[in-house]
């Protein structure tokens, strides 16, 4: 069983920065891939940004590239995401997920695939 706590939320004015963490703990898989979703009031969960462990390679959504930077600490067992240039359609609860099996790139940003959650972070940011 994998456990999964986000941090680093808050309130910020647009063009501010905020940097979330998301530690894992529990039966914790090396190359399980982390992603980081999502959601405003009355919006579907929506896939922000995805890490393949075994590759590297990152992927992001369109709303969030070249703002937003995802990575990962292994020895702290800590994913990451950087979050700068905010904008008020950024207010949202953000969430860390994991999946330990193989996953299609297609898929990297898909709620569904994934099944391991973490509670969650709001972040607000103001204009």
């Amino acid at each position: 069983q994998v456990q999964l706590v986000e941090s680093g939320g808050g309130s910020v004015q647009a063009g501010g920065s905020l940097r979330l963490s998301c530690e894992a703990s529990g039966s914790t898989r090396p190359n399980s891939v982390m992603a980081w979703f999502r959601q405003a009031p009355g919006k579907l969960r929506e896939g922000v940004a995805a890490l393949f462990p075994a590759s590297g390679n990152k992927y992001y959504a369109d709303s969030v590239k070249d703002r937003f930077t995802i990575s990962r600490d292994d020895a702290k067992k800590t994913l990451y995401l950087q979050m700068d240039n905010l904008k008020p359609e950024d207010t949202a609860i953000y969430y860390c997920a994991a999946f330990p099996g193989l996953l299609r790139v297609r898929d990297a940003l898909l709620p569904d695939k994934y099944n391991t959650w973490g509670q969650g972070t709001q972040v607000t940011v103001s204009s």
